[in-house]
């Protein structure tokens, strides 16, 4: 698919409007029906995408497999740390309202950092099963 021309066009236009659909699936997620598992999963679906178009190796120049396995890792961690936040804070494990002095205002922090793990996760877990997909069949160009 390297040599398709019109494929390579619609890819750079539709890309970058998958990754900040991503984002503000992402930041809406508090807001109405979405949050970081679709935000993740939409995340990876565009560099999957770049990744039919550019193939696997110029993909992996963009984002290595260091940085996939780093992605799931973070994310737990991140999530783990809303939780023992809320423990070392005065509450229970996963408690959002005393993340701030407002309990409405903690509820809020305590999901969008949730959230962002999960987004995190999610993306790095789609790529890591992508990239293990794709690089079995020995076509890695």
């Amino acid at each position: 698919m390297r040599d398709d021309l019109v494929l390579r066009v619609v890819g750079r236009l539709l890309i970058p409007a998958i990754l900040l659909f991503a984002l503000y699936v992402q930041f809406h997620g508090d807001f109405g029906p979405g949050g970081g598992f679709q935000a993740g999963v939409m995340a990876a679906a565009g560099i999957i995408f770049y990744s039919l178009i550019h193939g696997l190796v110029a993909t992996r120049r963009i984002v290595p497999d260091w940085v996939v396995e780093t992605m799931v890792a973070a994310g737990v961690l991140i999530y783990a740390s809303v939780g023992l936040a809320g423990i070392l804070l005065g509450g229970h494990y996963l408690d959002y309202s005393v993340l701030s002095s407002d309990p409405i205002h903690g509820q809020h922090r305590g999901i969008f950092w949730v959230e962002v793990g999960v987004a995190v996760t999610v993306c790095g877990v789609m790529l890591k099963i992508y990239y293990m997909f794709a690089s079995r069949g020995g076509a890695e160009d």
